[in-house]
């Protein structure tokens, strides 16, 4: 399939049916991250495939994130138990991660090829006739995530990939052109 077609058909994807990913095609969208420019060569990417255990571990760092912000004590216990629930059930969770870098310049450099390695093993996934969805945010940082996904001290979790069988494809969002977005500067 063209390039620009995978582009197009890629979504996020927020169900998943039960089929299990295999080894196989999760090794293929790991060879496909590793392709990935990456500026000095640093390969600053580390992958970890986390099983049913460490994503309901994962899933329960979260759903203790999430339930901070709800008073009554048992609707917090019922968000983490259902966040750690639904996590467990996902069929494959990859954590991408980074080494450190102390130099500024390298850690952004490292930062933007680990990304772009998140958008390979997205494309990856489409081509297979799998789903993926990314996700991000302040959770990455925290001790109890990084444990659940065994990722080392040197490193930070940057993404989070769901992947699996779309139990649905949502249709594409409405975006601008490029051609709104660009200057041609002569």
């Amino acid at each position: 399939m063209p390039l620009i077609d995978l582009l197009r058909r890629r979504r996020s994807i927020k169900k998943f049916t039960e089929r299990p990913v295999t080894r196989a095609e999760i090794e293929t969208l790991l060879e496909a991250a590793v392709l990935a420019p990456n500026h000095r060569l640093t390969e600053p990417w580390r992958f970890y495939v986390l099983g049913p255990d460490a994503r309901e571990a994962y899933g329960r760092a979260l759903g203790v994130r999430k339930a901070r912000k709800i008073e009554d004590p048992d609707a917090s216990r019922t968000m983490r138990d259902r966040v750690a629930a639904e996590h467990r059930a996902l069929p494959c969770m990859i954590a991408l991660a980074l080494v450190k870098s102390d130099n500024p310049e390298i850690a952004e450099e490292d930062y933007a090829a680990a990304m772009m390695g998140v958008e390979n093993i997205m494309l990856a996934a489409v081509e297979l006739g799998l789903g993926t969805a990314i996700r991000t945010g302040g959770v990455m940082g925290d001790d109890a995530a990084r444990a659940a996904a065994g990722v080392a001290e040197n490193e930070r979790i940057v993404a989070i990939v769901n992947v699996g069988e779309p139990a649905e494809t949502p249709g594409g969002p409405k975006k601008r052109p490029a051609s709104e977005l660009t200057r041609w500067v002569g």
